[in-house]
């Protein structure tokens, strides 16, 4: 085709401009810390959070501490349970400070609460396990194991302050009108905003170290089909606030939908049982694939534009 022929000849013209500037592109799509006063990534806002001074050398500090590390390099500290090469920071950006990143501040006091995708009540460790089993495509923790225990105390430390049940501003991540996406538009928009730190086909890209590294958005070494950000209104509000790590809020709603359509059609891992998640019928218009509860021909509230392209799987 016509198309893919230009397609070609632009691609390699992007990829070779992209190389140049990769050394300093990748260091800045990977850093952990909050970017420097005056530029444009300094729109993003880091919750409040107790002092580091607050931590000493007892039995709980030490357990907060690992717990942190734990998050921060997930697959070479639990290489047992992380299927990917994500990181748990890899979209609690900031150590799970930043707000509209899925922040862990204040996430202790809200727990136990009702889960609509597992139709029922889950304590704290259960929704970890479930970011372990989904976003980082592992197997779960024990409940009762250190490693669950210092990664909750490095919760419940991040949240000391806070009023239990409160939802703080910046909780979760922002919700946004829903727009068609356009995936054809999105497959040149990744490539130009996002592969210099993601790479050309969504697999990652390692740097000296895992902070500097940009985590791969499909492909078997991503998270599966029944991780939330497969959902392409999740991902869109992701990217839209945080994307690209070094120009955040720079890319437009539509943008950003279009980026995620285009995510949402790429080949990821499959998670075994995700036919009985939302048992009660109300899956959310954009899961990314169909549950027993609610069949094809009856979804449970009316769906969202239809997509101005798909990009063949």
């Amino acid at each position: 085709m016509p198309f893919e022929n230009t397609w070609s000849r632009w691609r390699r013209g992007t990829l070779a401009s992209a190389h140049v500037a990769f050394c300093g592109a990748v260091l800045a799509c990977g850093r952990g810390t909050a970017p420097a006063p005056g530029t444009p990534a300094a729109r993003t806002t880091i919750l409040s959070t107790p002092a580091e001074t607050t931590l000493h050398n007892d039995r709980l500090s030490q357990s907060i501490r690992r717990g942190r590390a734990l998050v921060r390099d997930t697959r070479d500290s639990l290489p047992r349970n992380v299927g990917s090469t994500l990181r748990c920071v890899s979209c609690h950006l900031d150590d799970g400070t930043r707000a509209y990143a899925m922040p862990w501040v204040g996430v202790y006091g809200r727990f136990p609460q009702y889960r609509s995708r597992a139709g029922r009540v889950a304590r704290i460790e259960d929704r970890i396990n479930d970011c372990i089993q989904r976003s980082l495509n592992g197997t779960a923790l024990a409940s009762d194991g250190d490693d669950m225990r210092d990664i909750v105390s490095y919760m419940s430390w991040l949240s000391r302050g806070t009023a239990s049940g409160r939802r703080l501003p910046g909780s979760g991540i922002d919700s946004l009108v829903p727009l068609a996406p356009d995936t054809l538009h999105g497959k040149l928009a990744y490539l130009e905003q996002c592969a210099r730190c993601h790479g050309p086909n969504g697999e990652g890209l390692k740097g000296a170290t895992p902070a500097l590294s940009g985590a791969p958005l499909w492909g078997p070494a991503s998270f599966n089909i029944g991780s939330g950000m497969a959902r392409v209104r999740v991902s869109a509000a992701f990217i839209r606030r945080n994307m690209p790590f070094d120009l955040p809020g720079t890319i437009s709603p539509q943008t950003a939908f279009d980026i995620a359509g285009y995510l949402e059609a790429r080949p990821r891992p499959d998670f075994s049982g995700k036919e009985k998640d939302w048992p009660n019928g109300d899956a959310p218009v954009d899961a990314a694939y169909q549950t027993t509860a609610r069949p094809p021909t009856a979804p449970a509230v009316a769906p969202p534009p239809a997509p101005k392209n798909r990009a063949a799987p």
